[in-house]
């Protein structure tokens, strides 16, 4: 298993209807943090799909998240890695610091990284080896200055409509990758099957058409009530070429929550503009 960053053949043959299932709903934000006011989903600048760049490596925001004082932007923790492709253990891969700058497209300034799993789980001791393989999140805290230029509907699909804890064998999936290598911005929208969850959890197996390629990496996905459930870490090269690794949202967010308490009350935003379930294009 290597973090998505490598190159794939395009899956054949994948199924694209299947029986949608969630499992372990949760709200997407307490009701005690007031929602901020968005931008109009239609000239809003940053959302999630835009392009994050951290020193050079490209990657996909997956969605935006809030607290009562400061707007954020999610992408995959190894997003900031500096140990390499095949470096996948959180607990042990070397990273940037907190307080790296990220330059997120749409922001007239740079984001700050306020947040990375792997540096949190490693500064913690984290023994647990699902957590260290799967817990793959950070967060970006946008400048004030760029706030009101901020809308938390996903491209093409709508939602989130709240947050899953997890996906259900064959349950249909939604993503939008924004690598800069895909010559054909039309193919971002995403659509395939989840194989459910596994490792106690942290981690959901996902086929999509087409698959993640470089540059897709910390992409959200939805499930089919367009609930989101996880940010894409992983490519599968044995057992399940083609496959993607989907670290578990839920379980990402209840680590940042009990493990950093500047930052526990950190919440996903929901989209303004409704899901809307279908073919990508």
């Amino acid at each position: 298993m290597r973090r998505e960053g490598l190159s794939l053949a395009v899956l054949i043959g994948v199924l694209l209807v299947a029986f949608a299932g969630v499992a372990g709903l949760a709200p997407a934000h307490s009701a005690g943090t007031p929602t901020p006011a968005w931008a109009p989903a239609a000239t809003a600048g940053i959302h999630p799909g835009v392009q994050t760049t951290t020193q050079g490596s490209q990657c996909t925001a997956n969605f935006i998240y809030f607290d009562s004082t400061n707007v954020y932007i999610g992408q995959a923790a190894h997003c900031s890695g500096t140990g390499g492709n095949t470096a996948t253990n959180g607990c042990t891969s070397t990273t940037l610091p907190v307080g790296t700058q990220v330059n997120v497209e749409g922001a007239s300034k740079p984001g700050t990284m306020v947040y990375n799993s792997w540096a949190t789980m490693q500064s913690q001791g984290e023994k647990d080896a699902n957590a260290c393989q799967y817990n793959d999140l950070a967060l970006v805290q946008l400048d004030s200055a760029d706030v009101g230029n901020v809308n938390p509907s996903v491209p093409h699909w709508g939602g989130p409509s709240g947050l899953a804890g997890g996906t259900s064998f064959l349950g249909q999936v939604y993503t939008y990758g924004n690598s800069s290598l895909r010559p054909i911005p039309q193919l971002s929208p995403k659509t395939g099957l989840s194989l459910g969850s596994d490792s106690g959890g942290w981690n959901q197996t996902v086929y999509t058409v087409t698959p993640g390629i470089p540059g897709d990496s910390g992409s959200g996905f939805l499930n089919s009530n367009g609930q989101a459930f996880g940010v894409l870490s992983t490519v599968q090269l044995l057992p399940l070429a083609g496959a993607n690794g989907v670290g578990s949202l839920g379980l990402e967010l209840d680590y940042l929550h009990s493990h950093v308490p500047a930052l526990a009350g950190v919440q996903l935003a929901n989209g303004t503009q409704p899901f809307k379930a279908g073919l990508p294009l």
